[in-house]
C-alpha cells in the first residue's frame, strides 16, 4: 500500500505543477505522509522532474529541509 501513495503522490505534484503554489502544499502533504525512503525517492524524482521547470525550484526547499 505505501508503494501506491508514492505513484500517487508523483501523478499529483504531476497535475498541480502548473502552480508553483499547489505545488509546494502538496510536497508539503507528501513529505509528511510518504515513509523516510519514499521521500529520499522523491527527492531524486523531484531533482529530475523540476529540471526544466525554474518556477518550482524554491518549492524544493520543502525537502531540502527534512532531507
Amino acid at each position: 500500500m505505501p508503494r501506491a501513495m508514492f505513484e500517487y503522490t508523483k501523478v499529483v505534484l504531476q497535475k498541480v505543477s502548473f502552480n508553483a503554489d499547489l505545488f509546494c502544499k502538496e510536497l508539503e502533504k507528501a513529505v509528511s505522509r510518504l515513509l523516510p525512503y519514499e521521500v529520499d525517492e522523491l527527492v531524486i524524482w523531484l531533482r529530475q522532474y523540476t529540471a526544466n521547470k525554474p518556477e518550482l525550484y524554491a518549492c524544493m526547499n520543502v525537502v531540502n529541509s527534512r532531507v
